[in-house]
């Protein structure tokens, strides 16, 4: 690819209309810098000349279209962020789950799992429970539309940032359920064991369809407008077993959509009638 290359009005008009048809994402012509940044490499690596022989590229080949989606996806997230929400979890909503269902497995959906660092995260507080509660059993269900990003967090495998955090957020837990590795440390088999994985599309229905009592989708609504935040949060709640419990990003609100759920606390929201 020529170093000349240059993302032209036009053809970032076609690139953020081909990624809200792949992923539901409503990006701005503001993104442009930020598109340019991620597909470069892709090009070079496919030696296309230009944006435009990308574009075609993927409107053409379904084989791309999977790059494509890694590429454009965000997958940033932290161990344990927001900590009001896993005091929540680990405080009250565990608790009174249990107390509600002797015997039961609680089932959960991390959605928009991206690396798994929110996955890894319920697992350790729902360990630290069962340790406490014997009969408690627990099963996680952990999606992205990445493929790419959702290989990375079946492994379970962190360094930097994410390690970091943790390091300084959770010493005890991650001494416990983590171990060194060549790359970084890796969540221990005991975690990953309640673990299970699927590509998916937030703006589609779950395939096969299950019913969680958790949702967890956070910080992935500010992507979308609010069409498409509707049917994301509709697809959620045909997921959710009544009285189950959709939680949220700290920057996200849904009190202007109409979709039936009922505010509880801060980010955290039960299901109304399906």
């Amino acid at each position: 690819m020529s170093h000349a290359a240059t993302l032209t009005p036009e053809v970032l008009t076609s690139l953020i209309a081909l990624v809200r048809e792949h992923t539901g994402i409503a990006m701005t012509a503001r993104k442009s810098v930020l598109l340019e940044r991620r597909l470069q490499p892709r090009l070079q690596a496919l030696s296309l000349p230009s944006y435009q022989a990308y574009l075609e590229r993927v409107s053409s080949d379904r084989d791309e279209v999977a790059h494509f989606i890694d590429l454009v996806t965000t997958n940033d997230t932290l161990f344990f962020r927001t900590p009001s929400i896993w005091d929540y979890f680990r405080d009250r909503y565990l608790p009174a789950w249990a107390r509600a269902h002797p015997g039961g497995c609680l089932e959960v959906w991390s959605a928009a799992a991206a690396s798994g660092e929110e996955l890894y995260s319920i697992a350790m507080l729902c360990e630290q429970f069962r340790l406490q509660t014997p009969a408690f059993r627990y099963q996680i269900l952990a999606s992205d539309i990445s493929q790419h990003i959702l290989a990375a967090a079946k492994v379970g495998q962190y360094s930097g940032r994410s390690v970091e955090r943790i390091r300084l957020s959770h010493p005890d837990l991650l001494r416990k359920y983590f171990t060194p590795s060549p790359y970084g440390l890796k969540v221990n088999e005991e975690l990953r064991q309640h673990a299970s994985f699927a590509q998916h599309n937030l703006l589609e229905a779950l395939r096969p369809a299950r019913q969680f009592d958790l949702v967890f989708l956070r910080n992935v609504l500010i992507y979308f407008d609010a069409g498409h935040q509707e049917t994301v949060l509709r697809q959620a709640r045909l997921s959710l077993k009544d009285e189950g419990r959709l939680i949220l990003g700290e920057s996200e609100t849904i009190a202007r959509l109409g979709t039936g759920y009922q505010f509880e606390f801060p980010m955290i929201y039960k299901a109304g009638a399906a």
